[in-house]
């Protein structure tokens, strides 16, 4: 990693078509009386792991959005390829998913698994852990219901298509989210996740290389034309999502937008098309509007594709499906 970058995770908040089984009913209080310490778990065990890594904010909220994108918030994502199966993780466009988010899942885990062995699914674990860290870092608070188990299924071969590309258009964007009922405007507040984050420069190399895009703002590209000049080489190199407050949730990114910071493609077209710059200028001039929307569209995210007992299990490791055949 570049001494110029301190690293914080890119969020991408897209969402694919989920078909599965009607969706348990999720309560606040799922574990109230099998396992009472839950909440006060996984805080005790995120705040220190923000402090010792500021990383893993945001990279837990980039692995939770991916979670959700596959097979629903199913903690599938977290599953590791065995002999059996190519898992959703070692998929090319899963490659930089954070090791802090892992790793934090599993500390969670193994704290739960002391208090109250084989009641809390993966899931659940990686809903509850994002919101906490979002909090964390100036975001808002936002209720998460629990009740989700972990599911039976990660294919590696069923990620491409179903994940963003960081240069798509609104209408390529707006069909993955129309799919799983989110709105145009739920599109725009769910990427202001990017206000936390970094993106490697092979995912905006070519709004720089060669030429640079007249659209960026030239003080910025020549920032980054310096940071990325050795990005093939050194595929680690990465770039702040919002330049201005990496580690602080706030609505800088769609400020960012206005001025020429946005990084990707995909984060430069809602302000330039015109669909989506209406909101870009709500939250840009109104913080307390993007937490709300954001806030109400997190909540809707963690109940996509979720599973219940039929078709969902709670996994002993949440690596590894129960049944390791499988």
């Amino acid at each position: 990693m570049s001494l110029y970058i301190p690293v914080l995770f890119l969020v991408l908040v897209f969402v694919p078509s989920i078909n599965s089984a009607p969706p348990p009913n999720l309560t606040k209080d799922y574990y109230q009386k099998t396992c009472p310490d839950f909440s006060k778990i996984v805080r005790e065990t995120v705040t220190p792991k923000q402090g010792q890594q500021p990383t893993t904010a945001a990279g837990t909220l980039r692995l939770f959005f991916h979670d959700c994108f596959m097979e629903g918030c199913d903690a599938s994502v977290l599953i590791a390829t065995n002999s059996f199966n190519k898992a959703e993780r070692d998929d090319d466009l899963n490659e930089s998913l954070p090791g802090d988010a892992f790793d934090i899942v599993t500390r969670i885990k193994t704290a739960l698994e002391l208090s109250c062995p084989g009641v809390v699914s993966c899931a659940d674990i990686l809903a509850q852990a994002t919101r906490d860290l979002v909090t964390m870092v100036g975001g808002p608070f936002y209720e998460v219901k629990l009740g989700r188990k972990d599911g039976f299924e990660s294919k590696a071969h069923k990620v491409k298509g179903n994940l963003p590309l960081a240069n798509q258009s609104v209408p390529d964007m707006l069909s993955i989210f129309k799919k799983n009922g989110f709105t145009l405007k739920e599109l725009v507040a769910l990427s202001g996740g990017h206000t936390i984050g970094f993106s490697h420069c092979k995912e905006f190399s070519n709004r720089i290389f060669p030429k640079v895009d007249p659209e960026l703002n030239p003080k910025f590209a020549g920032v980054l034309k310096d940071l990325c000049k050795n990005f093939e080489t050194n595929k680690t190199m990465a770039a702040f999502l919002d330049p201005v407050t990496p580690g602080k949730f706030d609505n800088m990114y769609f400020k960012n937008l206005k001025r020429g910071l946005g990084l990707l493609a995909s984060d430069h077209i809602l302000f330039k098309d015109s669909s989506t710059r209406p909101f870009v200028e709500l939250y840009a001039n109104n913080q307390t509007a993007f937490f709300e929307d954001f806030a109400r569209a997190m909540e809707k995210l963690g109940t996509v594709g979720v599973k219940g007992e039929k078709d969902g299990e709670v996994r002993r490791r949440c690596d590894h499906f129960n049944n390791l055949n499988v």
